[in-house]
């Protein structure tokens, strides 16, 4: 029987007990209860192990053939003796042999007869047993894959596709990579659910939103949604390199040997000047939303600074508004799988999600609140529907303050200038450190310390009207909660966990795959100030994001920023405060040259999502306003530079 923690022993043990009880109410003659739950009931040590090669149709390394894509499946052999399918959950990959899965970085390994032994993370040994098939997919141009890497684009899903297809009985398959003989998957029915952290999950979205039929669910764990996005924050560059320095970072050496014109061809479509060409275009999720059948159980660390909650927010509006069925988990750490954050919660709610989804079973798991949120480290609060009902878009207003350097933020519209000069040396914790104090590369603008609590729920913009001396000139927005506070430290190169000797098991292991990870705990600070939301532009792309523009020294410009996804609650006493600065350090490259921005205080607004909008603004500001006194500040570390890929 597979070990399993006590958290979700309880629960069984309380399903044992209701179906109990069920079981001594009188049922029609002949009639059995609808099962609830899969229980472990087969072997995961006799579990069919094996390979095959999916026909994708491209031929992206251009040898003259069809690529196929390496599929490692591992299945229980009971229901097949028995002529019963079972349904799938595949996490799609670029990482199984060159950087490894979940926080020990676990690699497939196989057998003399090319058989998978090792199957990272814990999917196949907790599903299988419960009469799942788990199919780990190799990317094209990757591990034992035909094709390029093409970051994203129609390589990258196509290949995630094309096995749903098989599965479906719509694409054909063999035994071996270059072999003739096929091979059906007479063993399914063909429902899957695709699962994956990073960029596993971005597939997921991906395939989701080309509509293929026997998709069912996806559950993206920090998920790109636009490769744009990841590169790019409205025209201003982030990190340094582009799609083609990752892929090459993934491909197997096969691959690299013939994918040099993919590696072209994404290194010529995606020039750093910002400019969204049309191979980002193709690689936007957000914008085929209508497509998906599939329902979206989606996972983000708000913190993530790797795969930003920029992705989050626009696929879940856009989800929401084509009828899509959702369901989504906030936390507080960085770029982080919920197996390493919230271990117990999440194997039982990811069981009944798939139990939901793939088996049918009515569990209840659809009719629970939509959205968990981490409000502090370890303590999650629930809200039936998110953003939650009642929020509404405030518009804020920066004005001058009392005190040179520090401004207000309240709901009128105020006069008058504040000028800042970009420092690419220093960041947003640099400037939330010093908010209360005038420094020159950067404004700063706070509330009165609040009376009541402020929930902020969903997608903030910060439009700014800047003139810069310079030709160039990037944006930063910033959005804090003044105030002592113990958060996650998602700084921390393990972006708010600790890992620890200590071992768990969570499904049945072999003597090739142990289903026994290590524990975590939170990793915590103490903080005098939290981050809440940020988010990025480029001046010249004011007109256009297909095109950037060179500035002309001396004229005013309005910008919108988009700033991340969240959910916080700024607490009684503390204050909300707005930032406008520069470069980003280690987020952002920096501009050309190093502006000078004077900032037009009456066309510069922050449209913050506030659950009871201008009215709990309202009440939540409404004792004495107090000038802060000047004190620098605690916080987390600056953001680690050096790790720009979407990687665990």
């Amino acid at each position: 029987m597979p070990t399993r923690t006590r958290s979700v022993i309880r629960r069984t043990l309380v399903t044992a007990a209701v179906v109990t009880l069920t079981a001594l109410l009188p049922t029609p003659a002949g009639a059995r209860p609808a099962p609830r739950e899969s229980t472990p009931v087969y072997s995961y040590a006799q579990a069919i192990r094996e390979s095959v090669w999916v026909d994708t149709g491209l031929d992206e390394d251009g040898d003259g053939r069809h690529d196929r894509v390496a599929a490692d499946i591992v299945r229980p052999a009971e229901p097949a003796r028995q002529g019963r399918e079972v349904p799938v959950i595949m996490d799609a990959s670029p990482y199984y042999s060159c950087c490894g899965r979940g926080n020990e970085s676990q690699l497939k390994t196989y057998d003399a007869q090319g058989h998978v032994v090792q199957m990272p993370l814990f999917y196949d040994n907790f599903f299988v047993p419960r009469g799942y098939a788990f199919v780990g997919v190799d990317l094209a141009g990757t591990n034992r894959s035909d094709g390029c890497v093409d970051i994203g684009g129609p390589s990258d899903i196509g290949s995630a596709k094309a096995v749903i297809d098989w599965l479906n009985g719509r694409a054909k398959a063999y035994t071996s990579r270059t072999g003739g003989t096929p091979v059906r998957a007479g063993w399914t029915n063909g429902r899957t659910g695709m699962i994956g952290k990073s960029w596993d999950g971005t597939i997921a979205n991906g395939v989701a939103a080309t509509g293929v039929k026997g998709l069912k669910t996806i559950v993206p764990i920090s998920a790109i949604s636009s490769w744009y996005d990841y590169y790019f924050a409205q025209g201003a560059p982030l990190y340094d390199g582009g799609p083609d320095r990752l892929a090459d970072r993934v491909e197997s050496a096969g691959a690299r040997a013939h994918c040099a014109a993919v590696q072209r061809r994404l290194a010529e479509g995606s020039p750093r000047n910002g400019d969204r060409t049309p191979l980002w275009t193709e690689r936007d999720y957000v914008k085929d939303a209508a497509k998906v059948r599939a329902s979206v159980f989606a996972v983000h660390g708000m913190q993530d600074l790797n795969v930003r909650t920029q992705h989050l927010g626009p696929w879940w509006d856009a989800l929401a508004q084509n009828g899509v069925r959702r369901k989504l988990w906030l936390s507080q750490t960085g770029h982080v799988d919920p197996f390493d954050f919230r271990r117990g919660a999440w194997v039982d709610t990811l069981h009944r999600w798939f139990d939901h989804e793939l088996l049918g079973y009515d569990n209840g798991v659809d009719r629970e609140p939509m959205a968990d949120v981490e409000r502090h480290p370890d303590q999650w609060v629930t809200t039936p529907v998110w953003p939650p009902a009642g929020t509404r878009a405030t518009v804020l207003h920066p004005a001058p303050g009392r005190q040179a350097g520090v401004g207000t933020l309240g709901p009128r519209r105020a006069h008058g200038t504040a000028v800042l000069t970009d420092d690419p040396r220093l960041g947003e914790t640099d400037w939330a450190a010093h908010v209360t104090a005038a420094t020159p590369e950067k404004a700063g603008f706070l509330t009165a310390p609040l009376s009541r609590a402020l929930r902020l729920a969903g997608s903030a913009e910060v439009t700014v009207t800047a003139t810069p001396t310079t030709s160039s000139a990037h944006l930063s927005a910033v959005l804090a909660d003044i105030g002592p506070d113990t958060i996650r430290d998602y700084a921390d190169p393990a972006e708010g966990i600790t890992t620890l000797a200590e071992r768990t098991c969570w499904g049945e292991s072999t003597a090739g795959d142990s289903a026994c990870y290590k524990e975590t705990r939170a990793r915590t600070a103490a903080v005098g100030y939290t981050v809440v939301s940020r988010g990025w532009a480029d001046l010249g792309h004011h007109a256009s994001a297909t095109k950037g523009i060179p500035l002309t020294p001396g004229k005013a410009y309005t910008m919108t920023l988009r700033l991340g996804a969240t959910d916080h609650v700024v607490p009684a006493g503390h204050r909300l405060a707005l930032i406008i600065a520069g470069t980003d350090k280690d987020l952002l490259e920096p501009p050309s040259t190093r502006p000078t921005l004077t900032v037009d205080l009456s066309r510069t607004t922050a449209e913050v999502p506030l659950v009871g909008g201008a009215g709990a603004f309202a009440r939540a500001t409404s004792g004495a306003a107090t000038a802060p006194a000047p004190t620098v500040l605690k916080g987390v570390g600056a953001p680690r530079a050096g790790r720009h890929l979407p990687l665990d």
